[in-house]
């Protein structure tokens, strides 16, 4: 069988035109000519055209595909050969290439620069961004919200760390505060609440004493986040509450509960 120019091109995915150029430069000539001298292309010309089409898209200039394709010791076998070693160079580029953009994307939507690797590292398996849609749902219009993006934008590996450290040896020291039976009234108890509201003011956002209580409420009321609180203590999430709510209105707030 024989085939038009404009079969031809429909087949390949090209152009009439670019049909023509390979013909008028020697690279694809068509074996045959209609009666009326219209070009004819058949089943080995096709092949032909298929390892154009394929050196081109692996970046093969054209003089180049024409000295591979009319290399005398060349046979097809040869062919694949090289264009499977060509095609695995690329798939592992191209898997490389795809590892980093995940990685870039992960970074992005936790706000931090942390490899895989390290992101495990600090944050073990609890995934901050597990929450960071319904963070931003619930209060992405607010100024905390957007201070809080901020600042975690450009904490390093060893920042995220430290601040893990810092958050073991205050739960260490609620939990020993609860062991030896004191009250979420107490100095200790207040102490350790009012730590942690300039926790979050060093780290995140400026946390109000209104904005503590409203998180203090999320602690026993989100299982999420009871069950945080809970690990580091049965009882820690309703104590920790206790706890802020007692301080606040020690130091003078007697508002209802706010959020972030």
């Amino acid at each position: 069988m024989s085939y038009s120019v404009g079969q031809v091109a429909g087949f390949a995915g090209v152009t009439v035109r670019t049909l023509h150029h390979y013909d008028e430069i020697g690279l694809l000539a068509p074996s045959g000519r209609s009666h009326a001298g219209h070009r004819r292309y058949d089943d080995a010309d096709l092949d032909r055209l298929q390892q154009i089409l394929f050196y081109r898209e692996l970046g093969f200039p054209l003089d180049e595909v024409a000295a591979l394709l009319d290399d005398p010791d060349a046979d097809p076998v040869r062919h694949l050969r090289r264009q499977h070693d060509l095609l695995s160079a690329r798939i592992e580029k191209l898997r490389r290439m795809a590892a980093a953009v995940e990685t870039a994307m992960e970074a992005r939507k936790m706000g931090v620069r942390l490899t895989p690797e390290e992101r495990f590292e600090v944050f073990g398996d609890h995934d901050p961004e597990r929450y960071e849609e319904e963070a931003r749902r619930r209060w992405g219009d607010s100024d905390a919200y957007r201070e809080s993006r901020r600042r975690t934008s450009s904490y390093t590996k060893e920042d995220w760390l430290r601040i893990k450290a810092e958050q073991e040896d205050w739960g260490r020291r609620l939990a020993a505060v609860m062991d030896a039976g004191e009250g979420p009234k107490s100095a200790a108890a207040l102490a350790l609440a009012e730590e942690h509201r300039g926790s979050i003011s060093g780290h995140y956002y400026d946390c109000s004493y209104e904005i503590q209580t409203g998180l203090a409420e999320m602690y026993v009321a989100d299982p999420r986040f009871t069950a945080y609180y809970e690990a580091i203590r049965p009882g820690a999430a309703r104590f920790l509450r206790d706890a802020i709510l007692a301080n606040a209105a020690r130091n003078g707030y007697a508002g209802g509960a706010g959020g972030l």
